[in-house]
């Protein structure tokens, strides 16, 4: 009885790692990011509560990255079937490649967002703060 191992059928663990890499950086970055521009919401909420929901813009902006590799990984696992057609080693390897770098742009897109929405947010209030007084005059 011989058989004869073509390194095919390793091929959908190549593809389905895509996508989890995929889903679990972006959202890592997902996090990271509105755990960190969250900080300085609710820094702003503390010094100036009227100007919270002009400061929400960086924790939505991270959130969106978890879907975008939601979507990423839904597009590769359903891309994955060996039954139907034939999914080679280069499909399992673009699928992988595809989903590292859907993943490691979500986690340093979040990492981004969440320092810069961080310190924009508590730039923006203390700049407010000293341009204006209490009745709104400069």
């Amino acid at each position: 009885m011989s058989s004869t191992f073509s390194g095919d059928e390793t091929a959908p663990f190549f593809g389905f790692l895509g996508a989890a890499a995929a889903l679990v950086f972006s959202c890592m970055g997902a996090a990271y990011g509105t755990a960190k521009s969250g900080v300085g919401v609710a820094s702003m909420g503390v010094m100036r509560p009227e100007l919270v929901m002009k400061s929400i813009v960086p924790v939505v902006m991270a959130g969106v990255l978890g879907i975008y590799g939601l979507i990423i990984a839904l597009i590769i696992s359903t891309g994955i079937n060996p039954k139907a057609k034939s999914y080679y080693l280069f499909d399992g390897y673009a699928h992988l490649s595809s989903g590292l770098a859907c993943g490691l742009a979500g986690l340093s897109a979040g990492m981004a967002i969440g320092i810069v929405g961080d310190a924009g947010v508590s730039r923006f209030g203390k700049f407010v703060e000293i341009q204006f007084d209490k009745h709104g005059r400069i």
